[in-house]
């Protein structure tokens, strides 16, 4: 690592997260200065990603670095230390907002091409198209999941439990998915004996159509290619949508458009069609001629045919004649089918589990929900939790044990490294993986529609992944189970590596492996009784399982402890699973209250400080680090976590504490008298100062804030918004 950069790297990103580091980040930075400790920045928001990616358009002075690129060789050293916190991975619609708002600050960006006809514009098409969906996680992520409530937050939610909602056995809730010709059961899986570079052509009665080419495989990588069908997607939506009607219950479509990119807005898009399926068939030219992509969804639909009452009165007795959908915001009147980006599987799924398999609907009120999950890859999960409830109840918070997770995530391990290689095909024909070697490794008969895709995961991930279970196992001594199906392709040739690894370390009666529906619940008759196991999970099952416990542990996924142990040695610190919070944004900038709750960031620092500490040899900032843990337990002990209120205590308040906290630890600690001796006055300074900095910061609350932008704010107008209290800015520097 070159002296130029920062000892820790701590991540710009977007909405609620970045806002809070406007007030977190130059109080970590003060503290770590007394222990010789840098911390630096790399932008990989969304905003900056768009900027990096266009600078032969932008003057001088708007240009920046490619600092996720940057940061993708950082996490290859044996030195890295990043700190990462939550950031958009980007919807279309998402996109083109921040591209509008970029253009309207100056920045001369092409608009996004929704329909790219010449070379230039799916040149630009193409680019736009890095940005989207989950395209930091796979470029950051050189290391393996380990992912688990932090002791001080898992105790604090048994002596503090939430409030769950009532499970009854007669709960209409249910998930519904297609009964075949879809990812799971198409399934078709390979280990590589040796280095391979593939390409993925179409064969049709026209001839070969390459797909992609050149796609690179090390030996030993289990490589994967499937397919849904069209055709039996919207049969089953169409049934779907039918069956709900007659039972009474709320319609909800729950993908991950955001991480799955390329595939899940398009079954998005199904969906939106189907909902909508008498108007798209009288007037499905003509709304076409209007920009209609279904798969941005019913917001930008009716955005475009608004002025069309013809179209406008024809989807108004589509709406009286469906059954009643799950509401996103239902004063607003925003659906589930509004945006692919509202509804995210991970989030929505937990959050509906945790309230008694209640949805709210358009009346404003709370109803059973149909859990439409088309693929069968995940949805027993979610199926197998729901039927657990019905039969056994709410879980109970305060005698819940803990499930924590072990995920296989590295170099773009599983689904989630499916992007580039996820194609709608064009024209019934053949899908063919062929080997450089002229080996055919995959081939499935498809057609015009079908959404195709292949992943792959390698073999050192695979392997770093089980003995990364192995040491957690021995750590805890928990019920250990790796989630894999034997009967689902790709899972059969991830067994084939875990056995013989388990045995050859002597350790194979100390792990389980089951089926995901069977894991489910194993996992839930386990924590049911106060005791804890550990998941061991690929890198989909990792992000819905490591929002699904803890949303009903602990009542949310932020405040989980995230590390990611980098395959060459170094350490990424994530800071939970909550998401960017836009709706927090939405509350700051009309009544400049921020309830994001940093948590996970104190967790996040206080892991990282401690991994400083072990490869710089650096005590003082291992005296940080355990502080870091003081003054967390500080914040939940003492109430100090922010209020949803506007006029209660918020983000920024608890940043107050958190500092008072952290300097009060490290001047009472007896190992560095010199730390003790430099934080003593600035505990006291915080302390005689509190009713003045309390006092700022609640004036600062009430009326709404300019942040200068949404996507691309001005940093002096949020420094003013989220540093409000000069008592504390002069304390803190």
């Amino acid at each position: 690592m070159s002296d130029s950069t920062p000892d820790i790297i701590y991540t710009k990103v977007d909405e609620a997260p970045e806002l809070a580091s406007a007030s977190l980040l130059p109080i970590i930075q003060k503290f770590a200065a007394a222990a010789g400790v840098s911390v630096g920045t790399k932008d990989i928001s969304l905003a900056g990603r768009i900027i990096a990616t266009f600078p032969e358009v932008l003057t001088e002075d708007q240009r920046q670095s490619d600092d996720l690129a940057a940061l993708g060789e950082l996490v290859k050293q044996p030195e890295a230390n990043v700190i990462k916190l939550p950031n958009i991975s980007a919807s279309e619609p998402q996109l083109v907002a921040a591209v509008k708002e970029l253009q309207s600050q100056g920045y001369a960006l092409p608009d996004y091409p929704y329909s790219p006809s010449t070379d230039e514009e799916k040149a630009v098409r193409a680019k736009y198209d890095t940005i989207k969906g989950s395209a930091v996680n796979p470029v950051l992520r050189e290391g393996n999941s380990d992912r688990r409530a932090a002791a001080a937050v898992k105790k604090f939610a048994q002596n503090n439990p939430h409030r769950m909602g009532e499970w009854t056995a007669d709960s209409k809730t249910r998930v519904a998915s297609m009964p075949g010709s879809d990812f799971f059961a198409n399934e078709l899986s390979a280990t590589l004996p040796k280095a391979a570079t593939a390409k993925i052509v179409l064969e049709t009665a026209d001839g070969e159509t390459v797909l992609k080419e050149g796609v690179s495989y090390p030996e030993g990588t289990v490589v994967d290619a499937t397919y849904m069908s069209a055709a039996v997607l919207d049969q089953f939506l169409a049934e779907e949508i039918e069956k709900v009607k007659a039972d009474g219950t709320l319609f909800s479509l729950h993908m991950k458009a955001t991480m799955m990119k390329v595939s899940d807005p398009i079954i998005f898009g199904h969906a939106v069609k189907a909902w909508l399926a008498p108007v798209f068939d009288k007037y499905g030219d003509e709304m076409k001629a209007l920009g209609v992509n279904p798969n941005a969804g019913m917001g930008d639909l009716l955005n475009r045919v608004k002025d069309n009452a013809e179209i406008m009165a024809a989807i108004e007795a589509v709406r009286a004649e469906r059954p009643p959908m799950y509401m996103v915001d239902s004063d607003k009147g925003i659906t589930n089918l509004h945006v692919p980006s509202d509804v995210i599987i991970d989030a929505s799924m937990p959050a509906l589990i945790r309230a008694g398999g209640k949805g709210w609907g358009p009346d404003g009120n709370e109803s059973d929900t149909t859990c439409v999950i088309p693929d069968n890859c995940y949805a027993p999960v979610y199926d197998e939790a729901i039927e657990f409830f019905k039969a056994n109840g709410k879980l109970n918070p305060a005698t819940a044990g803990t499930v924590q997770n072990i995920g296989l995530m590295a170099q773009k391990a599983e689904e989630y490294g499916s992007h580039p290689t996820t194609f709608e095909i064009p024209a019934d024909g053949t899908v063919k993986m062929i080997l450089d070697d002229g080996t055919v490794l995959h081939a499935q008969d498809v057609q015009a529609g079908d959404i195709w895709r292949s992943a792959s995961a390698r073999k050192a991930p695979i392997e770093d992944w089980v003995n990364l279970a192995i040491e957690r196992q021995k750590a805890t001594g928990y019920r250990s189970i790796f989630w894999l199906d034997e009967n689902r392709a790709h899972d059969a040739q991830l067994i084939a590596f875990v056995k013989p690894i388990l045995e050859a370390r002597g350790v194979a009666d100390k792990f389980e492996i089951m089926a995901p529906r069977e894991a489910t619940r194993a996992s839930l008759e386990t924590i049911t009784k106060g005791e804890n196991t550990i998941a061991i999970t690929g890198n989909v099952l990792r992000d819905y399982l490591t929002d699904l416990f803890p949303i009903l542990e602990l009542a949310t996924s932020a405040k989980m402890l995230s590390i990611v142990k980098l395959m060459n040695g170094g350490g990424l610190f994530e800071t939970g699973a909550g998401g960017s919070a836009p709706k927090h944004v939405q509350q700051l900038q009309a009544d400049n209250h921020l309830r994001w709750d940093s948590l996970g960031e104190f967790c996040a620092l206080g892991e990282s400080f401690k991994f400083l500490a072990d490869a710089r040899d650096n005590a003082k900032a291992r005296v940080l680090g355990e502080a870091v843990e003081t003054a967390t337990q500080g914040i939940l002990d003492n109430g100090r976590s922010p209020s949803r209120k506007v006029g209660e205590p918020d983000n920024r308040d608890s940043h107050y504490w958190f500092a008072r906290y952290w300097a009060e630890a490290l001047a009472a600690q007896g190992e560095d008298a010199e730390l003790a001796a430099h934080f003593a006055p600035i505990a006291k300074a915080l302390a005689d100062g509190e009713a003045a900095i309390t006092g700022e910061l609640a004036v600062a609350q009430g009326s709404p804030a300019d942040l200068g932008g949404y996507y691309h704010g001005d940093p002096a107008k949020t420094a003013s918004v989220m540093r409000p209290s000069a008592t504390l800015n002069a304390i803190i520097g």
